[in-house]
């Protein structure tokens, strides 16, 4: 069975780097001290702590596993402004109504709507690949059509 390669930037890839050194050192180290605590406090059968501990420990060793999945399976795209619009990229556009938006052009397993990053799968995101300042672009949305005009394309 092969697996799906997951797109992603440099920049998204270090970040998941840098979650999973997190997640191996720190956080396992906190939550070993948590059931160690637990542990010291007696009977575990009706220890809530202790169970606390180990559901965090179980959650914790699945988040490994999947990061370390995703970052088996990365192809990390390099950003090129040339052909527009693009993995990586940060796009400034206006809409309709001369409201100015930021998006940043990320992978599926990189996004953070509430910092402007969306996935390049996302309808915004299809219709912003490619495109260079000076195009427009219409989108479907949900609760209609929204038409962006795009003021820069950047990699940083």
């Amino acid at each position: 069975m092969t697996r799906d390669r997951i797109t992603m930037t440099q920049r998204g890839y270090d970040k998941l780097l840098e979650t999973l050194h997190y997640l191996k050192t720190t956080k396992r180290e906190e939550i070993s001290e948590n059931m160690g605590r637990a542990i010291e406090d007696g009977d575990l059968r009706e220890s809530a702590a202790y169970d606390e501990a180990r559901m965090q420990q179980s959650e914790n060793e699945a988040r490994i596993a999947e990061l370390e999945s995703q970052l088996e399976r990365a192809l990390i795209i390099e950003e090129d402004a040339s052909g527009g619009a693009g993995l990586g990229a940060r796009v400034r556009v206006k809409d309709a109504k001369g409201k100015e938006h930021h998006f940043e052009l990320v992978g599926t397993y990189e996004v953070d709507v509430l910092k402007g990053k969306i996935s390049d799968a996302s309808p915004i995101g299809k219709a912003l690949s490619g495109k260079k300042a000076g195009e427009k672009v219409t989108v479907q949305l949900p609760k209609g059509t929204a038409e962006f005009e795009i003021l820069s394309v950047d990699y940083a």
